[in-house]
């Protein structure tokens, strides 16, 4: 991915008449801000969506169906044009991204939503960057900054707060919030594994690849999801291949197209606003609404991530 800043050198080096004329770059932001508020909105049903499905269909089917339809959906975009696939030294991270992102994070938040509610699962999964930042200062090299240690307290004490606010309801109410938080580390580990490979392979096909791996990992599952196809109403195999086209493979799509045309860190901030919609959509839809003690949490987790990103200022050199 170019650097923003060397693509921004290069427009305002161009001749007057080469310039993209401004109605051209309107409509390349009204496109941009379009993909992120959908990728964001479909995103946040997912969550509900599982919520929704949690009861009448198991986590490991639901997980292993949700990625067989990505897998046909993330095949036709890339199998339409000539696909780069990778080296054999790519195998690693991709086996690691694939089992994790897109089979333990399924199979733990899928199995976490039959416990809590979809808002708070949305908002515990939002820890997943600073989990990001802390094993990229482990495996990466990256500076381990007084921020990044200041946002891990806040953002883990956010979590305690979530914990104890599930604590009257039983020892499962914190079994789902804490499996909610293994799909976030899941996620971070996903993410880590996914950045080197982006350097090197197209977005869709890492997806592609990703998705058609956690299919793999999930087999164990598959006599499960015969059964639920039998015998499940037609509209929760609905809501399965919603889940497998709209919040994986198009929001996916999409979000790469937004990510292409702004900059990385001001729209990974975009996603805070997940929850707060994943919230909406489950109160409309399901009457559901956290506990106080969940917003609190949920707080703390979210300025916890902001503070991992603030960067330390640099120190003056006297002057001689």
């Amino acid at each position: 991915m170019s650097d923003p800043s060397s693509s921004t050198e290069t427009l305002a080096s161009r001749p007057a008449n080469l310039q993209p004329a401004p109605s051209m770059q309107t409509t390349s932001r009204w496109l941009v801000l379009g993909a992120m508020a959908v990728t964001l909105v479909l995103w946040a049903s997912a969550f509900v969506a599982i919520r929704h499905l949690g009861q009448d269909v198991p986590p490991g089917a639901l997980s292993l169906g949700r990625l067989l339809v990505a897998s046909v959906a993330l095949g036709i975009l890339v199998l339409r044009r000539r696909p780069t696939w990778p080296r054999r030294s790519d195998w690693a991270l991709l086996l690691l991204c694939g089992v994790a992102w897109f089979g333990i994070y399924n199979l733990a938040l899928n199995d976490a939503e039959r416990r809590i509610d979809a808002g708070t699962a949305a908002l515990l999964v939002q820890i997943g960057p600073i989990i990001v930042a802390v094993l990229a200062t482990v495996f990466l090299g990256e500076r381990m900054t007084p921020w990044l240690i200041v946002g891990m307290v806040v953002g883990f004490g956010g979590v305690a707060i979530i914990a104890r606010g599930f604590g009257g309801g039983g020892t499962g109410d914190r079994v789902g919030v804490w499996l909610a938080v293994l799909a976030a580390v899941t996620y971070g580990v996903g993410v880590l594994a996914q950045k080197p490979l982006l350097r090197r392979l197209p977005g869709p096909e890492v997806n592609f690849l990703a998705c058609i791996i956690g299919v793999v990992s999930l087999l164990p599952w598959s006599g499960e999801l015969v059964t639920v196809v039998r015998e499940a109403e037609v509209s929760s195999l609905l809501w399965i291949a919603y889940l497998g086209v709209f919040p994986t493979a198009v929001a996916f799509s999409l979000w790469a197209f937004a990510l292409a045309r702004s900059d990385a860190g001001r729209l990974t901030l975009t996603t805070f606003l997940v929850p707060f919609i994943a919230t909406l959509i489950a109160w409309v839809l399901l009457g559901e609404i956290p506990a106080a003690l969940t917003f609190v949490g949920g707080a703390l987790c979210i300025a916890g991530v902001l503070l991992t990103r603030k960067k330390p200022r640099p120190r003056s050199t006297p002057i001689e």
